[in-house]
């Protein structure tokens, strides 16, 4: 509901989501100081509950959660892990695969960056042969590109970085996949996971959370230089996790605590279930999302089945009907979709999020609105080209000169 109690459209961008009742419940929280200690057992039971979404029971391995967008943690992993002048080889699969390099080659990084075809996956051949080419301090990788919902397999990337170049840290951005894709921080050896509280997890925007492996920490105490960023600091934050996360009261800067009793709730209710249960329900809705798709004689952006995402779906739009058409359509219909981001194809193709409570709530009637709302939309379109077929032909043989026949 907005301010006036009227409902607002159902929310299936990827990105923010749709929020759980019971997470806004807990984010109206009454005000209180973040020393005190119901708030630390509040925030040490979020830092508990992020191993288990992560999947890590490794006691060396720290969970942040600091006040910021999920881009906070590109900022985070550029001035920390990395240090001026390190060679760092990014997987470029869409928008924010770039826009993360860019942030490392701001902190001074040497990125190469190798760039796939629109659409698809990086190639693990192509990947190895650049890692015996040059030594790099970071593999960087993002699991789920929003722009184009290509997703990226993890473990085969892990399993040949690890076969190639052991040293080599391997940093993803997890914003689009964390808490509706498979991720086992331990068993995969993921160095630098990052995401952000407003996708799969079903929270409100305004949280960075990034996973660090003992090992990248053991990295950030041994550099040569301090790192170039004062909020974005681990070294900052990380007595302030640690107090935290034994319920214990710490400052550096003050955390935003009626989202940090949000997150609370989301993660109390995604842990509630097993995950594989919650990861396989993102996969059956994201197939009924696709099946419509493939129904209305539309294509996906991303090429082959191994690289779609649970999460969020690209498509490629008719002919015709452009993403801003399409999207006005859908809300009409009150359902919001995102457009495309690309510089050459964005007005060309539209997202639709299947992610977090949209799909988790009431056997994921959101996503099936959402699929109507589209369905009539695309369908509405196809039958007035028809119908402008069918009247630029009429008004064609109209104005054709019309022969007489006499009889002999």
């Amino acid at each position: 509901m907005d301010s006036q109690g009227t409902r607002n459209s159902i929310l299936l961008t990827p990105g923010p989501t749709e929020i759980d009742p019971d997470v806004l419940r807990a984010m109206s929280h009454v005000a209180e100081s973040h020393f005190s200690q119901a708030f630390c057992n509040t925030f040490g039971d979020v830092l508990t509950m992020l191993r288990k979404l992560f999947q890590s029971e490794d006691p060396q391995a720290q969970p942040f959660v600091i006040g910021g967008s999920g881009t906070l943690g590109w900022d985070f992993t550029a001035t920390n892990f990395v240090e001026p002048g390190e060679s760092v080889l990014c997987l470029s699969t869409g928008f924010f695969a770039d826009a993360f390099e860019m942030c490392l080659s701001t902190y001074g990084a040497h990125t190469k960056k190798l760039t796939v075809p629109f659409g698809t996956a990086p190639d693990l051949a192509i990947v190895e042969e650049e890692l015996k080419a040059c030594r790099y301090k970071a593999l960087v990788v993002t699991h789920v590109d929003t722009s184009t919902s290509v997703l990226t397999p993890l473990q085969p990337l892990r399993n040949m970085l690890k076969r190639v170049s052991p040293e080599t840290l391997l940093v993803v951005d997890g914003v689009a996949s964390v808490a509706c894709e498979e991720i086992e921080f331990d068993a995969w050896n993921i160095d630098v996971l990052v995401t952000g509280s407003q996708k799969a997890i079903g929270c409100p925007p305004g949280l960075s959370i990034i996973m660090v492996s003992g090992r990248a920490l053991e990295v950030v105490r041994t550099r040569h230089s301090p790192p170039s960023s004062w909020y974005a600091s681990l070294t900052r934050w990380l007595p302030i996790m640690q107090k935290y996360e034994n319920k214990e009261p710490s400052y550096f800067a003050t955390p935003p605590t009626q989202v940090v009793h949000a997150l609370h709730a989301s993660l109390t209710s995604i842990l509630s279930l097993p995950l594989k249960e919650r990861f396989t329900r993102h996969q059956e809705k994201a197939t009924e999302v696709r099946s419509a798709l493939t129904e209305l004689g539309l294509k996906t952006v991303a090429l082959q089945p191994e690289n779609q995402s649970n999460g969020v779906t690209a498509f490629w739009l008719p002919e015709g009907l452009s993403s801003k058409a399409l999207l006005s359509a859908v809300l009409a219909k009150g359902v919001t979709l995102a457009a495309g981001m690309h510089p050459e194809h964005g007005s060309k193709y539209a997202r639709f999020g299947h992610m977090g409570y949209s799909v988790m709530s009431e056997s994921g009637l959101r996503i099936d609105i959402g699929v109507e709302a589209l369905r009539e939309t695309v369908v509405g379109f196809y039958e007035s080209q028809r119908q402008d077929i069918a009247t630029e032909g009429y008004t064609e043989f109209k104005n054709q000169p019309q022969s007489v026949t006499v009889g002999a």
